[in-house]
């Protein structure tokens, strides 16, 4: 296929006489090599400029991540000295796993789980936390488990089973390109940026959440408990809040 685009360096022999026609397919030829190769250097330019722009976020995003690390750890241990109760911050990030296949579901759950993009069984999402999406959540309740995902879960999640919707196709994430092209414009050129957008659901979370694909993840090692019954009940189940606890059960679908 690439033989059909090649730009051929044609030669021509000292002193014999050559036809207009061929003059101009050489010179031709000459100016597309020309442009190709200039187009090249550019696209390499590029490419080193935005990988160390990638590389300068990647320490950004880790100083900001420890730091707000460092200040969870250093309120918790004033409030135990001082004798008080710390309140955790409030998640701002859910991920929902669908783990109900599609027989005897009504249809008002079934389309809320359209909604979130949850159409098959073990697919999972990114939502942020806010009142339409609890709403939203409470109608599906028995059909899904969510919880708050740790910036571990989320980014190997991004890594390992991240695909992107490029042109209405499921793409995987294989370079940094793909991100850029689709999410440049948004100021988002590789999967540190997405993972940051992601964890801190920040203010272009809805554009990356809606170019991911919605992760499909494996059946659980071990299996489920039992799905009829709901995780915070006395027996033990599996549909509902499981909170923290979500990075376990992604552990064992990833």
């Amino acid at each position: 296929m690439a033989e059909r685009y090649l730009i051929t360096q044609g030669t021509v022999v000292e002193g014999a006489a050559v036809p207009e026609l061929v003059k101009l397919k050489l010179d031709r030829n000459k100016k597309l090599a020309g442009e190709k190769e200039e187009a090249a250097k550019a696209k390499e330019a590029k490419q080193a400029e935005n990988r160390k722009g990638l590389e300068a976020h990647t320490t950004e995003y880790e100083k900001e991540y420890e730091s707000t690390s460092r200040e969870l750890i250093r309120l918790r241990r004033e409030a135990k000295v001082n004798g008080n109760f710390f309140v955790e911050p409030e998640a701002k990030l859910l991920f929902v796993v669908r783990i109900v296949g599609i027989i005897k579901i009504s249809p008002k759950p079934r389309k809320v789980l359209q909604l979130l993009r949850l159409k098959q069984l073990h697919n999972g999402v990114f939502l942020k936390v806010n009142k339409p999406i609890l709403n939203m959540l409470k109608l599906v309740q028995p059909y899904v488990t969510y919880g708050y995902p740790s910036l571990k879960t989320v980014r190997e999640l991004v890594y390992k089973r991240g695909y992107g919707k490029v042109n209405k196709q499921r793409i995987p994430l294989s370079s940094n390109e793909i991100i850029s092209e689709a999410l440049g414009k948004e100021g988002i050129h590789g999967m540190e940026d997405m993972v940051h957008e992601l964890y801190t659901a920040g203010p272009k979370f809805k554009q990356v959440s809606n170019f991911l694909w919605p992760f499909k993840l494996s059946s659980p090692k071990g299996g489920f408990i039992c799905k009829r019954h709901g995780f915070c009940e006395q027996r033990g189940g599996d549909w509902g809040n499981r909170e923290e606890l979500i990075n376990d059960l992604i552990s064992k679908m990833n």
